[in-house]
């Protein structure tokens, strides 16, 4: 009686209208692209890095791979590809960066364009920036990741190399390029809504220098901190 119902779903099978190849390529092709939009929505998405805002952390034509989860679930707000905007941002899970994580996100003055900084204040902090050198709750920062190119300016009215103090809100960070006399960041347009942060760096996939048209093998794999 078992081999029979076997033998009689065979046959069922084997009467069934076979897939055309052109079918079956279609549809594997669409569930790659949707498997690959997943994955880059809502776990890992690749980046290039187009100015010298974060060297000598990051230089201009790395390639860099960012978690999309690491502070929480995004759920998209907009068209992909297309940048048209459908509703206001929806995170769960949300959670607070910490202190020096390299993070990408919605520029707060324009939301088309991403930006990527490193996070200086959390919320609660009290920050403040006295001639190119960082306190938070009025001690020493040990900012071993800042660049700079500059003297520290006399004009004390300068928010490059003096800023504040503040207090970071609830709900915000503090950021700050690496490169700090060329980085537009929280010291120019203010503190960066947490629901905007789309994911933290991780690693530098590849990198090519476009000055000498060299590929930077050396920075291959190399991880970020």
């Amino acid at each position: 009686m078992t081999n029979n119902t076997l033998h009689d779903a065979a046959d069922k099978e084997a009467e069934a209208p076979k897939k055309s190849i052109a079918r079956e390529y279609t549809e594997a092709i669409l569930i790659a692209l949707l498997l690959a939009l997943l994955i880059r929505t809502f776990i890992i998405q690749a980046f290039k890095i187009p100015s010298g805002s974060m060297e000598n952390t990051l230089l201009i034509g790395d390639h860099i791979l960012v978690s999309k989860f690491s502070y929480g679930t995004h759920i998209p707000n907009e068209i992909p590809f297309l940048d048209i905007k459908l509703f206001d941002d929806i995170v769960l899970f949300s959670k607070v960066p910490q202190r020096g994580d390299i993070i990408v996100f919605k520029f707060p003055k324009d939301e088309r364009r991403d930006f990527i900084k490193r996070v200086i204040g959390l919320p609660g902090d009290f920050l403040e920036v006295r001639r190119q050198k960082i306190y938070i709750n009025k001690k020493l920062f040990e900012d071993t990741h800042a660049r700079h190119t500059d003297p520290a300016s006399n004009d004390s009215f300068v928010p490059r190399d003096d800023f504040g103090p503040v207090l970071v809100p609830e709900g915000y960070v503090f950021v700050m390029g690496d490169n700090r006399e060329n980085s537009q960041d929280s010291r120019y347009w203010g503190f960066l809504n947490i629901k905007k942060i789309r994911g933290k760096a991780l690693m530098i996939y590849w990198s090519w220098d476009r000055i000498d048209n060299w590929v930077r093998f050396e920075r291959f794999g190399k991880i970020l901190e």
